[in-house]
């Protein structure tokens, strides 16, 4: 299975994930670096965060981008204006690109979500001229997202079934310390780097919060989405008073922290 996660709509999406990959986005490519006349790939796109972010750069060639969910692949290019944007589907672990097609790949938030991660990496390397980068982020689900570790572990209070799903949120690939470092070194990458990133996000009210995640979108979404009336009313009610703790609803802020990594193809173009 290419990937494992679960799309509803694409605004669902927006509300639930996009509007923190873009705060996310900018870190990356700073991370992973840009030089003028650079051909860039953008492994997930998703809504297109990365792809647009990286259109701000006006000495770029080009920019393509690759999901394998046809509802982002139709969100993004309804929103693309860039002509060195090229939106199209495809499998991180078969990207649809020659080798040495490009300066840089770069994969945000999305690894964690493909069963063989190890490949997409892989794939990615292929692609890549020698001298070019290959970078990545994935969220730190287990020690970096204390706003989504809040729903998973109120969750897990209330329901045994939910144990089994919390442990695979918190250990998805590439989201332990050195796991993707390690990816990277093994696909052949030299002067690999990993670091991490961290953002705040921002809640104006409970509903902002938790909405997204009620109408099923992400993992949690699909697991709330399958509960009984009885079991689902009272997560609700538990989701409430673990946002407000104690307080008036309102804004709240959560820190999120993702895993970076960033690798040199060997050699020299």
């Amino acid at each position: 299975m290419p990937s494992s996660f679960n799309v509803e709509s694409a605004d669902g999406y927006e509300r639930l994930m996009g509007r923190w990959s873009r705060k996310l986005a900018p870190m990356l490519i700073d991370f992973a670096g840009l030089a003028d006349g650079d051909r860039v790939l953008d492994v997930g796109c998703g809504t297109g965060s990365l792809a647009f972010t990286l259109a701000e750069t006006s000495g770029l060639q080009e920019i393509a981008a690759v999901d394998y969910s046809p509802v982002f692949v139709e969100a993004a290019t309804r929103r693309n204006t860039d002509p060195r944007v090229s939106i199209r589907q495809a499998d991180a672990c078969a990207l649809p690109f020659e080798d040495d097609r490009f300066d840089r790949a770069m994969s945000l938030l999305v690894l964690h979500f493909v069963p063989e991660a190890g490949k997409a990496v892989s794939e990615m390397r292929r692609v890549v001229r020698p001298g070019g980068v290959v970078a990545a982020a994935v969220w730190d689900h287990y020690g970096g997202m204390s706003g989504m570790r809040m729903m998973w572990d109120t969750v897990a209070m209330l329901d045994e079934g939910a144990l089994p799903l919390r442990r695979k949120y918190c250990f998805q690939p590439m989201m332990r310390p050195g796991e993707m470092k390690e990816s990277f070194i093994a696909q052949g990458l030299a002067d690999v780097e990993e670091t991490s990133l961290l953002i705040r996000m921002e809640y104006v009210s409970f509903a902002d919060y938790w909405e997204p995640i009620a109408a099923g979108e992400g993992p949690l979404g699909k697991y709330v989405a399958g509960l009984d009336p009885a079991k689902r009313k009272a997560v609700d009610a538990a989701m409430r008073a673990a946002y407000e703790a104690g307080e008036p609803d309102g804004p709240r802020s959560f820190a999120a922290v993702a895993w970076a990594c960033r690798g040199r193809v060997p050699g020299q173009s």
